[in-house]
C-alpha cells in the first residue's frame, strides 16, 4: 500500500489549505486513516483521523473547530481541510494508514505512511 500526500504550501495567517491523501497499491483494507504532523525539533503528533466505516472522527484539541477530516471511498482518498490557519501549524504533515485500534492517537500504531508535506503559515 502506498499513501501519496499533496496540497501543502505556504500561507498567511488565517488562511486556509486542504490536504489529501491518496491511497494505492494492492487491496486497501485499512480500518482509518489519521493525519500527523512535525514540526521542527518537534515529535510527531496526531492531528486528526477517521474511521473508514461509520465515519467516526476525532481530532486534537489543538485544531478542533478549524480543521475538519473527510473522506472519498470510491477514490481510497482523505482529505484534511485546514481553516484558520495559525504559525503554530507550521509542520511537515503526513497521512497513515491501518491503525491498530480505534481511535489510534500514537504514530507507532500505524502501518502505512506517506511521504510527509509542509505546510507553512506565515504571520
Amino acid at each position: 500500500v502506498q499513501l501519496q500526500a499533496s496540497g501543502g504550501g505556504t500561507v498567511q495567517t488565517g488562511g486556509s489549505l486542504r490536504l489529501s491523501c491518496a491511497a494505492s497499491g494492492g487491496t486497501f483494507s485499512s480500518t482509518a486513516m489519521g493525519w500527523f504532523r512535525q514540526a521542527a525539533g518537534k515529535e510527531r503528533e496526531f492531528v486528526s483521523g477517521i474511521r473508514w466505516s461509520a465515519s467516526s472522527e476525532a481530532y486534537a484539541d489543538s485544531v478542533k473547530g478549524r480543521f475538519t477530516i473527510s473522506r472519498d471511498s470510491a477514490k481510497n482518498t482523505v482529505y484534511l481541510q485546514m481553516n484558520s490557519l495559525k504559525p503554530e501549524d507550521t509542520a511537515v504533515y503526513y497521512c497513515a494508514a491501518d491503525p491498530t485500534a480505534w481511535p489510534s492517537f500514537r504514530s507507532s500504531e500505524y502501518s502505512y505512511w506517506g511521504q510527509g508535506t509542509q505546510v507553512t503559515v506565515s504571520s
